[in-house]
């Protein structure tokens, strides 16, 4: 099959290309040409900006994947611009456009957040959700049954530049007594950017159409079997100190920032990382072990400069100071 990606060069759509192309298809990417230019050698580009340039997109490709709308104009200018020139446009969304997190086990009929189309312009961390849902509707609109929307939770795995899930493996690979949220058996949800990957590929492949929710695994992840599998591949000697709740929140811990793929089991947030992906696993969507997950992230990791600077989790002195407060010695 012919595929257009949008991006292509980051995180997941590395992924996704070195996927497709491995099954065979033709991949032509669309981006700027600033991040990892010289990934790809081999690969059709089409340089340019999705905000001025839509006019270069000459041509007709069995699917478009749209890997970095971040912007209801922008995703509108460039579904409007492929409308005639693909015949299904994918879109990666976000569990985040959800409108409400207590509930367990949410669905794609539940509830979407949003927000007034004038105020889709403010890139912060409060619109991203309801301007993802405004993205998914630009496509929809003017898609319609030719639309596939994939919304995600965590994505993790080699080359996720976010850091969140790659701080706990290299953190434990590290050794010694490690701040740990909450308790053992509080739950986290992640998928990795290959089994990701590979899902939206089979998807363009059968033709699916629809709104499915991707994230994993198969199983309740406890943070507890997480770290313990950390342990494990890394080698440690790691010991965890769990901080409760109580702490985290005294302490002003950020969820999902100092304390990474973690948010409170309880509240608002309950079911941030209890969404249901029962509608993906029947469409076909399957995960690699966590032991490959963990094992693969801190092969890549390692593989980073020592100076690299962690744009999530504790660093050693902050850890130590809040170990400290537990009585840890």
């Amino acid at each position: 099959m012919k595929i257009l990606v949008i991006g292509g060069t980051r995180f997941l759509g590395r992924h996704l290309v070195n996927y497709a192309r491995s099954h065979g298809h033709q991949i032509t990417l669309f981006n700027r040409g600033q991040t990892n230019p010289n990934l790809f050698l081999q690969v059709d580009k089409i340089r340019g900006d999705r905000e001025k340039d839509l006019g270069l997109l000459d041509g007709h490709w069995d699917a478009v994947v749209d890997t970095c709308g971040y912007f209801p104009q922008s995703v509108r200018l460039s579904a409007e611009a492929l409308k005639d020139k693909v015949d299904k446009y994918v879109f990666i969304s976000s569990i985040s456009v959800y409108a409400d997190f207590k509930k367990i086990g949410l669905n794609e009929s539940d509830a979407l957040t949003t927000i007034a189309e004038e105020d889709a312009n403010q890139n912060t961390p409060e619109t991203y959700g309801a301007r993802k849902t405004l993205c998914e509707q630009a496509v929809q609109n003017i898609f319609g049954i030719r639309s596939l929307i994939v919304r995600p939770g965590l994505i993790v795995g080699p080359h996720d530049s976010t850091d969140r899930f790659t701080y706990w493996p290299v953190r434990v690979a590290r050794g010694g007594n490690v701040l740990a949220p909450d308790s053992p058996s509080v739950l986290t949800q992640i998928i990795d950017a290959r089994d990701l990957s590979k899902f939206i590929v089979e998807l363009i492949e059968q033709n699916v159409s629809g709104v499915f929710n991707a994230t994993g695994p198969d199983y309740e992840l406890s943070f507890g079997r997480l770290l313990d599998t950390c342990k494990l591949i890394g080698n440690s000697d790691a010991k965890f100190k769990w901080a409760s709740l109580d702490f985290i929140n005294q302490n002003k811990l950020v969820a999902g920032l100092d304390l990474p793929i973690w948010a409170p089991d309880n509240g608002d947030q309950a079911g941030f990382l209890r969404v249901s992906s029962a509608k993906a696993i029947r469409a076909g969507l399957t995960f690699l072990s966590l032991e490959e997950t963990v094992h693969d992230t801190l092969e890549w990791a390692n593989s980073r400069p020592a100076n690299h600077a962690w744009k999530a989790g504790l660093n050693a002195e902050r850890e130590a100071e809040l170990l400290k407060l537990l009585n840890v010695h």
